[in-house]
């Protein structure tokens, strides 16, 4: 989905792309201070990107107003959290607890789309599967008992 072409944006704009869709899908639109507060950064800061993405016409956005996706906004932004749930989802199964968000958040922005296919069929397989994540969370359990002791 985010070939080359559409990498005009950054990381920082796929994480406001991503906050903008997760909030508007629940509201409808978002306003900048209160996607500020959510990406804990100051209002001027995301005033910058939201314009950036309004340039890029993800956004319809209006000075001190609503900000509203439009529709290559919406696709995007859809794909963007899909991608995140994916990842995330993985990590748990992986057991990954004190860090998901920060580990989501790094592997995200640079993962390719055929491995985020593949970690999307493991995820499908897992959820089929739920003796062999049981066997994994033994064996996973097992081994750390075993570190501890070392």
């Amino acid at each position: 989905m985010l070939s080359s072409e559409n990498k005009k944006l950054t990381s920082s704009m796929e994480d406001y792309l991503e906050m903008i869709y997760r909030t508007c899908i629940k509201e409808g639109y978002i306003r900048v201070n209160q996607l500020a507060r959510k990406l804990n950064v100051r209002p001027s800061s995301a005033t910058k990107i939201v314009q950036k993405l309004s340039e890029l016409q993800l956004i319809i956005y209006q000075r001190y107003g609503i900000i509203q996706l439009t529709q290559e906004g919406k696709t995007i932004g859809e794909f963007l959290l899909k991608r995140h749930d994916i990842i995330q989802r993985f990590l748990k199964i992986l057991g990954i607890e004190e860090t998901l968000l920060k580990e989501t958040e790094l592997i995200e922005h640079d993962v390719s789309s055929r491995t985020l296919q593949a970690i999307d069929l493991f995820n499908s397989f897992i959820d089929q599967n739920p003796d062999i994540k049981k066997q994994y969370e033994d064996f996973r359990a097992t081994k750390q008992k075993q570190s501890e002791k070392s």
